[in-house]
């Protein structure tokens, strides 16, 4: 026999306050969208988002909200097309800037990397050949030089890791905000049903939150 779970007091509350963060956003859109029409001002998702203070994800992720957004598109004649060359491309300019940060991190470790070895190499030659005809003193100053290189080396090569890690993470988003861009063009082209409606505090990272 199934038991049916109540949600606490707690857990309740939470809900209706997520509803009316919701409603109030809702209510910000359509208010937006009438003031866009009376100033005869053309319609988009990122007029309404500037607008009405909520982020470009809800208005995208609500069924309610993308609805009134393309009726009122399609009542002022907007073709689909200039939303869709609307989207967020700031986000996205941010992780190809990250991408391109790291890749360019990337190439000056291996070139410090490379520099480091090099000099190490020098170093140990240079001990070899005249260790005979150099005091105690000396040589221990270039044992000394040659551990702190090596420990340069070893340091740089865990920031080697970490920047190609941060750029393998970089092309990833990248990746994923493409894929998130060619959704939503499918669902402003095709406006209806969508999944369960998002919560405007829902907003991807780098977005501006809704209320």
């Amino acid at each position: 026999m199934k038991t049916t779970t109540v949600p606490g007091p707690r857990t309740a509350a939470a809900l209706a306050a997520r509803r009316r963060k919701t409603e109030t956003a809702l209510h910000r859109v359509h208010e937006a969208i009438a003031r866009l029409r009376r100033e005869k001002t053309q319609i988009s998702v990122a007029a309404v988002a500037r607008r009405a203070d909520v982020s470009r994800t809800f208005l995208y992720d609500n069924p309610e909200a993308r609805t009134a957004i393309a009726s009122a598109m399609a009542e002022a004649g907007e073709p689909r097309s200039r939303t869709l060359a609307e989207q967020d491309d700031e986000r996205e300019a941010t992780w190809r800037e990250r991408a391109l940060n790291a890749e360019d991190a990337l190439k000056s470790a291996h070139a410090e990397i490379l520099t480091q070895r090099t000099r190490i190499g020098e170093l140990l030659g240079e001990i070899r050949d005249l260790q005979a005809e150099w005091t105690e003193e000396a040589i221990q100053r270039i044992t000394t030089e040659n551990t702190t290189l090596k420990q340069r080396v070893r340091q740089l090569t865990a920031d080697n890791r970490t920047l190609d890690e941060r750029l393998k993470a970089a092309r990833s988003n990248l990746r994923f905000q493409d894929r998130r861009l060619a959704d939503l063009e499918a669902q402003i082209a095709s406006p209806g049903p969508a999944h369960s409606s998002a919560d405007p505090e829902s907003a991807a990272p780098g977005e501006k939150r809704g209320p």
